[in-house]
Formats: C-alpha cells, sequence, structure tokens
C-alpha cells in the first residue's frame, strides 16, 4: 500500500497557526461587542486552530491560597473546548504597555522593587500615546524570598488545574523583565540581582520549580540573547537538556536567536511570534512588491516552525486578520499547509510468510519541522483491539526523511483491514495524531490497511 501528502490543513498537537487572544493589550472590543463576543471572534477564525493568551500575574490572582482568573481567561479556556483549539499561555510579571502593576498587591507590599526608569528612551522617536511612554518601570526583586515562596505557590495552583489539561497545549517559563521575554531592554544596564551569579540562580530555581509542577504539558522557553545579564543563556541551556521547548519573538533580528531556531534538535517543539500586518495600507509595508507579513511566513518557514502566531500586535481583533488574509490568503494558506510534522505512512510493505508475517511501514515527514516528541504506532485488528505497536526515537521522522518501522502480525492475522494509528508522546501524555495522507481516514485519524499496489 502507498498514501499520498495530503494537499490541505491537518491539525496535530504540537504544532499550528495561533490565534492571539491577549498579547502585551487586550482584544479590541468594537461597538457594543461583549467579551465574549470579542474573544469567540478570535477563537472562530478559520486559519487558526491553537490560541494564545497573555495575562500578568494580577489577572489570575489577588489573594495568596486562591486563584481569582479574570474573564479573558476564563473565557477563552471555555471556548478552547467548544471548538477543540488548545491555547498556550504566559504569565506576565510585568508588562510595561499597560497602566496597572503586574504583580498582586501581596507581592507588591512585601518585595522591593527595582526602579529601572521613567519613559522609555529607545533612541526613536517615542509615541506620546503609548503608556510606556509616560510610566515608570519597575521590576521586582526576583530573589526576594517572599516572591519566590508566592510565586511557587501560585504556580502550583495553576499546575493543580491545568497540568495536563485537554485544552492547555503548553505554556512559557517564566523570565526576566519586561512581557517576561527575558530582558528589561532599553534599560538592561540596570538589575535587580546583586550579581549575576544570583541572576542565574535565580532563574534556574524557578525554572525547576516551573517543572516540577508542570511535569505533563511542555513549557517554552523564549530565545532572548542576555542582554540583562540575567542568566538567558543558562536558562536556554537548561530548556534543551530537559527536553523542553523554544520560542522567539523575532524573524529578522539578533542572528544568534535564529540560529538556535533554526539548529535545535528535532524532538524540541519552536513557537515563531511576529507581528502580523492588519491589512491597512500603512501596517502592509510593501517592499518590491510583497507585503511584510509574507517575507515573514518565508522565514518562519525557513527555521521549520511548529507555531505561528496570528497577531497584530497591539491591535488585536478578528477583522484584522480576516482583513489582510482576504487580500493576501496564499501566504498564510501555504504556511498552514506545511507548518509542524505532518506525517503518513508513505509505504506499507508485507514481509514474511503465513504464520509469521509482519508490516513494514516507512514513514514520511512532509512538514518543515521534526516531531516534538515520540511517535507510538499501534495496530488494531477489525475489532478495534491492538495487535502490535512500535515506538520511534524522539524527534523522528525529520522532513525529508524515511524512518522503517516493523509491526508484527500475530499468527493467522490478515492484515489487510488492519487499521493503522499514532499518537505524539510527550511527557508521558499520548496526543492523537491524525495522518496527513490524501487518503480517507477514520473519525480517530487512523487509516485501513488495504492492498493498492500490485507488486
Amino acid at each position: 500500500m502507498a498514501t499520498q501528502p495530503s494537499n490541505g490543513p491537518v491539525s496535530n498537537f504540537g504544532m499550528g497557526l495561533s490565534a492571539y487572544i491577549i498579547g502585551d493589550h487586550l482584544p479590541k472590543r468594537k461597538g457594543n461587542e461583549s467579551v465574549r463576543e470579542t474573544i469567540e471572534k478570535l477563537v472562530q477564525i478559520p486559519m487558526a486552530d491553537k490560541l494564545y493568551i497573555r495575562p500578568t500575574w494580577r489577572q489570575m490572582q489577588s489573594r495568596r491560597g486562591r486563584l481569582e482568573m479574570f474573564e479573558h481567561w476564563q473565557v477563552t479556556l471555555e471556548l478552547a473546548e467548544k471548538y477543540n483549539k488548545p491555547v498556550g499561555f504566559r504569565i506576565m510579571l510585568s508588562n510595561p504597555d499597560i497602566e496597572e502593576e503586574s504583580l498582586p498587591d501581596f507581592v507588591l507590599e512585601k518585595v522591593p522593587m527595582q526602579f529601572l526608569g521613567q519613559g522609555w528612551d529607545a533612541g526613536e522617536v517615542a509615541d506620546p500615546g503609548e503608556i510606556r511612554t509616560r510610566r515608570e518601570h519597575r521590576i521586582p526583586h526576583y530573589h526576594h524570598p517572599y516572591f519566590l515562596e508566592a510565586l511557587s505557590e501560585f504556580d502550583a495552583l495553576l499546575a493543580e488545574q491545568y497540568n495536563g489539561h485537554a485544552s492547555i497545549e503548553y505554556m512559557d517559563t517564566y523570565m526576566h523583565g519586561f512581557w517576561g521575554e527575558g530582558h528589561t531592554w532599553p534599560f538592561e544596564s540596570i538589575s535587580p540581582f546583586p550579581n549575576y551569579e544570583t541572576g542565574v540562580e535565580t532563574w534556574l530555581r524557578i525554572f525547576e520549580m516551573q517543572r516540577a509542577h508542570w511535569s505533563r504539558t511542555p513549557l517554552v522557553t523564549n530565545l532572548q540573547p542576555d542582554i540583562s545579564k540575567a542568566g538567558n543563556d543558562e536558562l536556554v541551556r537548561r530548556t534543551l537538556q530537559t527536553g523542553e521547548w523554544l520560542r522567539s519573538d523575532t524573524i529578522f533580528i539578533e542572528p544568534q536567536q535564529i540560529e538556535l531556531a533554526g539548529s535545535r534538535p528535532p524532538q524540541t517543539a519552536f513557537i515563531s511570534e511576529v507581528g502580523m500586518s492588519d491589512g491597512t495600507p500603512a501596517s502592509l509595508q510593501i517592499h518590491n512588491g510583497v507585503p511584510q507579513t509574507e517575507n515573514i511566513i518565508a522565514h518562519v518557514r525557513d527555521v521549520g516552525a511548529n507555531y505561528w502566531s496570528l497577531w497584530n500586535w497591539h491591535n488585536i481583533h478578528a477583522d484584522h486578520v480576516m482583513n489582510y488574509y482576504r487580500q493576501y490568503p496564499a501566504g498564510i494558506d501555504s504556511l498552514q499547509r506545511v507548518i509542524g510534522y505532518r506525517l503518513r505512512p508513505a509505504w506499507i510493505w508485507t514481509y514474511g510468510k503465513a504464520p509469521e508475517m509482519g508490516l513494514l511501514i516507512g514513514l514520511a515527514n512532509d512538514g518543515i519541522s521534526g516531531v516534538p516528541g515520540l511517535v507510538r504506532l499501534t495496530l488494531l485488528d477489525p475489532n478495534g483491539q491492538a495487535i502490535s505497536e512500535a515506538t520511534l526515537e524522539a524527534g523522528h521522522p525529520t522532513p525529508h526523511q524515511v524512518r522503517l518501522v516493523r509491526l508484527e502480525l500475530p499468527a493467522g492475522t490478515r492484515w489487510e483491514g488492519t487499521r493503522l494509528k499514532a499518537a505524539v508522546v510527550v511527557k508521558g501524555v499520548h496526543h492523537p495524531l491524525r495522518w496527513a495522507c490524501r487518503e480517507a481516514l477514520n473519525p480517530d485519524g487512523s487509516l485501513i490497511m488495504k492492498r493498492d499496489q500490485n507488486l
């Protein structure tokens, strides 16, 4: 038997286009829209099969010992389940683009805050309409015992409810500075730590705390170079050592990030966050007849990303994403058809003779990334009983690679009529995989084995 690659979108765990519910600002409500109506429009973006939300700690907790999650989080999780669009998220410890503090009052009352500066002197013309240009910027002493204790308690409460949750795809690691990206640019020379070693020790401690709580959900570390000397490089190394994932919020600047993304291990998923045009003439930024967003998409493919953001930066609304898409659908459509991994049993051979027979599966990957976990194959008889299983090594098959997998058949078993299904195993959790082939599949994504090649 031989299968052909699918020419349409395929949604699986560890890959996809993500509609942003919150980036730095809340989504823009238009007219008389309720919060639910605005979020539901974002969830319903047809090209998006994943969601992303980035609240502050303050928006998720106001008193120690309990969670008090704000409306946007609650609505997003409800709609994620309704539309089967899992959520990636980050809890920000600092957001310079909003008026209110990012930390709960009970933390602010106990933890010293490091003053960074007033306004936003970034060597460019400041926009007086932006909050960052007029507010005072402060970050906490992350190494303070009360901060570490309170964050650990909050994270444990969050994990108790969402670790391994079916609607949660991944969680970003807590990181230093603005937006939790690992920097305090343009104030990178000012640090809350007494020395570099304390910064490294603090962030590795927080990372290991988070890993202990999120034992069934992938963690994602931003590839921000360590311009604030807070230990980012060590944090990235620990992330790779422990099998967690990576992300970046740039696709053109900082060559270090680009190389790390493009040369990462095949089992390490990569999330690419880059803002897109909202379709207005000023935002298109056309060069050589090509909008900037199309150039971004080309480079997202170059690094073999697993995810890409459908995100209008500080102008989030479903209408803005769709305004661009209606004008320039080809780039997003083409990315949706290659992003992440796209596995199919390209060749199915039989071997041996009755009563000792089996199948040899030639797995192909038509996507642009490796598999962010272990692929587990299961052969089922017509009654749905497992009769043979096999597991590949992490990350394989990689793009343009064929991996052979042997599935032994019990004596007397006919191979035709069996079903081949697969799962991606990440942190011990089996995520069902839908084959990316043109042939008809069962509702569970499995493929019925039948002869279609007379060789």
